[in-house]
């Protein structure tokens, strides 16, 4: 009878971490096929990773009396973020880069933690609208974010005194600068000045187009959407 019991509960454990290498693995492809830091193997290791913290967590409960089911579970949800962190990646033109990988690693890692406690159809669940958030509502999110007021871009001036004309042509186009960093920088063997804005638009309008107006005002060399 004894080793029936352990024979289930070895059948049970396998399933849970098979189950989390399949969770993991099918979040990391997205991520992999997109050359993203963390891909294909680091979200199966984080969810195969959380699963056994939940099952090492429950069988110590039923080994020692008093012991809390859920401490081992809470350090991983707060541990993981040490690991999201060195996803994030910000570029010499102040752009952020690794945020979703950051927030999809967190969530693999729950996941994980609801498979090893045993909550399969919401682990299967939430692994299958993770999928769905980071693979096909990135078209929607470009969209959304492709046509909004609020624009940030990269410019490079030949001048730094192209930036007092080129902030005054946009006041008298109705555009205002919300925000503006000056930087000092070089570009092959020339100088030049490179300025981030943070733009506001009067009404909606397509990024592409903004752009080249702006590529086009006096003493602009580059301009890029950040």
């Amino acid at each position: 009878m004894l080793e029936r019991i352990i024979a289930t509960q070895e059948f049970i454990m396998t399933i849970k971490l098979l189950l989390a290498l399949f969770c993991g693995g099918l979040l990391g492809i997205e991520r992999e096929q997109k050359k993203r830091p963390a891909g294909f193997r680091t979200y199966m290791l984080v969810c195969v990773g959380a699963t056994l913290v939940m099952i090492t967590n429950e069988f110590l409960g039923t080994r020692y009396a008093g012991i809390d089911p859920t401490r081992m579970g809470a350090q991983v949800i707060s541990g993981i973020g040490f690991l999201g962190v060195g996803t994030i990646i910000v570029t010499g033109d102040n752009r952020v880069k690794g945020l979703t990988t950051a927030a999809g690693l967190w969530a693999t890692a729950c996941v994980g933690l609801a498979i090893g406690s045993g909550a399969y159809y919401a682990a299967i669940l939430v692994t299958v609208l993770i999928y769905i958030t980071m693979s096909f509502l990135q078209v929607l999110d470009k969209k959304i974010s492709r046509n909004a007021r609020l624009i940030n871009v990269y410019i490079e001036f030949e001048d730094i005194s192209d930036v007092g004309k080129f902030v005054r042509g946009l006041r008298s186009r109705n555009i205002k600068v919300h925000d503006m960093e000056i930087k000092t920088s070089k570009k092959t063997t020339e100088s030049c000045t490179t300025v981030l804005f943070a733009l506001g638009y009067p009404q909606n309008i397509k990024h592409e187009m903004a752009l080249e107006q702006l590529n086009a005002m006096s003493g602009v060399l580059y301009t890029e959407e950040i």
